[in-house]
């Protein structure tokens, strides 16, 4: 009995909620030796809310959960009859699993994210960008250049009819 991974679509916000119906249901069907760990891949990111620096979770792939299991009939009825789950992907009836280098590279991406959270919105030159926080709240402008490093960007803002370049943190502005 090898345990492989399998990709759970569910109804979307409701991924943790399926996670414990799932954990729940194996317990009472007495299925633990089946089933290895279910995975709501998420990560951490840093975002400002009303000038403070605050910590959540965003999912990378919402409305889908990862578990990792033993296949066959009842297994399947058990992923497959719980609440708030639409089916497996790969296949409704025979899915395939996906390879365990994809498994491991989601979980690494997770604990990479709990470990050193990222900024909630990811920048390129060009983006039109809108300050949030500093002197320059409520201006709009251009990102001229990434300090993906140092979480900076240079942004070009119009003051008096002039393009200025302004060095801001990635948390102090949002993509327009």
């Amino acid at each position: 009995m090898e345990l492989k991974w399998y990709i759970v679509h569910t109804y979307s916000g409701f991924e943790s909620n399926v996670k414990m119906n799932l954990e729940e249901r194996i317990k009472i069907l007495g299925q633990e030796k089946y089933f290895g760990r279910i995975l709501v891949p998420t990560e951490q990111v840093i975002e400002l809310r009303k000038g403070q620096k605050r910590t959540s979770s965003r999912k990378f792939y919402p409305g889908y959960i990862l578990v990792q299991m033993v296949l066959d009939e009842k297994t399947w009825h058990t992923v497959r009859n719980t609440a708030k789950v639409t089916g497996f992907v790969g296949g409704d009836v025979k899915p395939a699993p996906i390879p365990d280098e994809e498994a491991e590279r989601i979980i690494r991406q997770m604990e990479e994210g709990l470990s050193r959270p990222k900024p909630k919105y990811q920048f390129e030159e060009g983006d039109e960008v809108r300050v949030i926080d500093g002197p320059f709240s409520n201006f709009q402008g251009i990102v001229d250049e990434m300090k993906p490093d140092k979480e900076k960007l240079r942004v070009l803002i119009t003051v008096f009819g002039r393009p200025t370049p302004v060095e801001l943190d990635f948390i102090q502005v949002n993509k327009v």
